[in-house]
């Protein structure tokens, strides 16, 4: 038997091998034992003891996994290093809480037999809470267990039922280890053959096709401009960024669609579409190509703006950034905040969220399903766009967080993105990584980061829908409200009993 800091300190450190299971890394085995190690400690002590060991857990996951946090406080927010700890530390403590709660909650509540506990309810809770932080406060789903198995066999649950139904299946395998290691002989083979019955299952869910090829293989262009973003938005280097994107632009003039990342200008789209952008369109429709590129837009009459994408094609168009990051894209409360620190005077973090419905991007002869940066890891606020869209675009700028994990892992997440919808996916990024992602989540190209370059290749448009764009989470949500009150009634009315142990 572990002491009691001995157990507490092993569930730091399990917290802090989670993000291991993520990209760069990505050795996802790690993603089931990381959490099974906290079920474990979980099992048989006080939800005061469950809470701190959950803080413990969360400060291991969310201090390893979004240590860049600091990068973009620091390096790009102009702020000294004691403030850049500071807030980065709130800002993890905060996240910390979430994997409190649910100790508490899973320590309080969800009691009765260890086999029911550990199959059912912790890996329903589990779900269910990442579910909850990925809307609450306008949502951070980052390190949802799901992210980290697009290599992995289970996968093939994403078209099916999302993400969510991922990072189940990932907390109900931790379960299964958990009572396959301290159950009995009957216990192990049973928690042994769910777990291949899962795995197998799921592997044979990754060769379906859910989505049907939709004409010929486009040749696309991801422009990867590489501006650093201590400089991006000066005045005087407007003309040259200009300059660089309409270059590289022209050495593929054979590409049917070329994409610029997101703000690859810098300058409001009235202060250059009547000469630059005109002339850039006039050029690409001569050679039969179409661009999509991303620009600030200021609403005349307003003082309202938005972090938008524009297709410079026959039938041009704009996307309007919906889902806004706060502190990146706007200040909250700005009227005591701004001009607090330099953090919260960042360039460009005004802008104005889009409408809720907008019409899709066209290029290409395509119609496109166009996020903005952040946007895209939330999966269920592509759906409106679907079956329409033949094709996924993410313009984003990860400058902002420098030579970290954030990244690797934001790739990762818009991978899954073209799992669940079966589309195949261009992202493109101000510094890397830009790539193309085929509807299994597989990566057809990627460029290396911090180089200037353009990523060529093919992309496919493919229509119909998955099972995921039909029906969304509910069904995962229903499901796991289902268990999880079904827990509670059998808690409160007493018929499971006191837990003394592994049966």
């Amino acid at each position: 038997m572990l002491s009691r800091p001995a157990a507490d300190f092993l569930a730091l450190l399990a917290g802090a091998l989670l993000p291991l299971a993520f990209a760069p890394v990505g050795f996802y085995p790690l993603a089931i034992l990381s959490p099974a190690l906290l079920f474990l400690l979980w099992l048989n002590v006080t939800p005061k003891r469950a809470m701190w060991r959950g803080f413990l857990f969360g400060l291991g996951q969310f201090g390893v996994g979004v240590s860049w946090i600091y990068v973009a406080i620091h390096d790009f927010g102009y702020s000294g290093v004691p403030l850049a700890v500071f807030l980065t530390s709130l800002f993890v403590a905060f996240l910390a809480l979430f994997p409190a709660l649910l100790g508490y909650a899973c320590a309080r509540v969800l009691r009765g037999p260890v086999v029911w506990r550990l199959a059912l309810l912790f890996p329903a809770a589990w779900t269910l809470w990442e579910w909850i932080r990925g809307w609450i406060l306008t949502g951070f789903p980052w390190l949802h267990l799901g992210y980290s198995q697009i290599e992995s066999p289970l996968r093939g649950l994403a078209p099916l039922l999302g993400v969510y139904s991922v990072s189940l299946a990932v907390a109900f395998s931790a379960g299964l280890l958990v009572l396959a290691v301290l159950g009995g002989s009957r216990r192990r083979v049973v928690a042994l053959a769910l777990g291949a019955l899962l795995w197998g299952g799921s592997a044979m869910l990754v060769r379906i096709e859910w989505t049907e090829p939709a004409g010929a293989p486009l040749p696309v262009a991801l422009v990867q401009g590489n501006v650093p973003q201590d400089t991006k938005w000066r005045p005087e280097l407007v003309t040259y960024t200009l300059n660089l994107y309409a270059d590289l632009t022209r050495q593929h003039w054979d590409r049917r669609l070329i994409v610029w990342p997101e703000a690859a200008i810098t300058s409001f789209y009235h202060e250059v579409a009547d000469d630059y952008l005109a002339g850039l369109r006039r050029e690409a429709r001569a050679h039969n190509t179409d661009i999509v590129l991303g620009i600030p837009v200021r609403e005349p009459g307003t003082r309202r703006y938005y972090n938008s994408l524009l297709s410079l094609s026959e039938s041009p168009g704009f996307y309007h950034k919906r889902h806004l990051v706060p502190f990146g894209d706007y200040v909250p409360l700005q009227e005591w905040l701004r001009g607090l620190i330099r953090f919260f005077d960042l360039p460009m973090s005004g802008f104005s969220a889009g409408p809720s419905e907008q019409p899709l991007l066209e290029a290409a002869g395509q119609k496109i399903a166009g996020t903005v940066c952040y946007e895209d890891v939330f999966g269920e606020e592509l759906i409106p766009s679907l079956p329409a869209a033949t094709l996924l675009i993410n313009a984003t700028n990860n400058a902002w967080y420098g030579d970290s994990l954030a990244p690797h892992q934001h790739l990762q997440m818009s991978r899954m993105r073209a799992v669940e919808t079966g589309r195949t996916l261009l992202r493109v990024t101000t510094n890397g990584v830009s790539a193309i992602v085929d509807p299994h989540g597989r990566l057809l190209a990627r460029s290396p980061q911090f180089v200037t370059t353009v990523l060529t290749g093919e992309a496919m448009p493919y229509r119909g829908s998955t099972p995921y764009v039909q029906v969304g989470n509910i069904p995962v949500l229903l499901f796991l409200l289902a268990i999880l009150a079904l827990g509670g009634w059998r808690s409160h009315t007493g018929a499971s009993g006191a837990e003394r142990g592994v049966e």
